[in-house]
């Protein structure tokens, strides 16, 4: 694998997950298969590997690489239904892995015509499954000032967030956005104090990219349902790249490794009570090798749990 398409932190997910030559995982993001392909070589002929993914083109690459390999099954969609194509599988509480590589995959972000991207002009797209759910452009017509604001503040963090939403909206009734230069130009206009090495109009892409996608709720659901499916012993590994991913991986594995809350004069010792997961190890980030072969490794946080009961 060229170190191009090589995913971030690659051999420390792998090892994480720990991986049995005749056990079955699930690679919740698919992207262009690098995870996939790592898994593959470490699994036996009773093994197998569940991917999914939302993009078609994902899916097109999955075929093309793996489609002759009877391991392997892809299935269309959001990890919020990974219960769902699990019992499909008939493979409910047999998981011995899920992996969650979180946000935009390097060919999304790297194709204009997808509308992620803030640093060249395309369609102002932004959807991970460019066949469902409406586009940024349409996304951005059904708000008004306090609604944009609200999820620029919230999923994008960004200080400035009345101010880039009502330069957005007034914008927007006059001239409805359609590419991402026309956007991210009236995002840079907007906020008077620019932070260093980084583009204005990042955390507003970033955010409104998320509410397109409904990529927190997506998230939430599927730690859940990895948690379900998971079997005893299995590996949760998540790798997560902005704070709020982060700070949602890091609740739910906190909240599920944390000791039963007795009730007194319960005739059980807390000893006999066990969490649903165990933390492995410290959340393990990018070293500077890595970073400076690829920039976008230098926010990627890996997160580890075990599942106990």
């Amino acid at each position: 694998m060229s170190t191009a398409h090589r995913p971030v932190l690659y051999a420390e997910a792998l090892q994480a997950l720990n991986i049995k030559p005749d056990g079955f995982y699930i690679d919740a993001t698919f992207g262009r298969g690098g995870h996939s392909a790592g898994i593959l070589k470490q699994l036996g002929p009773e093994g197998g590997l569940l991917a999914i993914d939302k993009d078609p083109q994902a899916i097109d690459a999955a075929k093309k690489q793996f489609g002759a390999d009877s391991r392997f099954v892809i299935r269309r969609g959001s990890f919020a239904r990974l219960e769902e194509f699990i019992h499909e599988a008939g493979l409910h509480n047999n998981v011995a892995g899920v992996l969650m590589d979180l946000g935009v995959s390097s060919p999304q972000l790297d194709d204009p015509e997808r509308g992620f991207s803030f640093s060249h002009d395309g369609p102002l797209d932004m959807r991970m499954d460019t066949e469902t759910g409406l586009p940024a452009s349409e996304w951005l017509q059904q708000q008004d000032e306090a609604s944009l604001a609200k999820v620029l503040k919230d999923f994008g963090e960004e200080r400035f967030a009345k101010r880039v939403a009502r330069a957005i909206i007034q914008r927007q009734k006059e001239n409805p956005f359609t590419t991402t230069e026309a956007l991210a130009e009236i995002i840079r206009a907007a906020i008077p104090a620019w932070e260093k090495h980084k583009d204005p109009a990042m955390r507003s892409f970033q955010a409104i990219r998320i509410a397109v996608n409904n990529e927190l709720g997506d998230l939430e659901a599927g730690l859940n349902q990895a948690l379900k499916v998971l079997r005893v012993g299995g590996r949760l590994v998540v790798i997560s790249f902005h704070s709020l991913e982060d700070r949602i991986v890091k609740r739910f594995m906190r909240q599920h490794s944390r000791p039963a809350q007795l009730p007194k004069r319960l005739p059980v010792i807390a000893e006999q009570v066990v969490s649903p997961l165990k933390l492995i190890g410290k959340a393990i980030r990018a070293n500077d090798a890595e970073v400076t072969e690829n920039p976008r490794a230098r926010s990627a946080v890996l997160r580890v749990a075990e599942k106990q009961i």
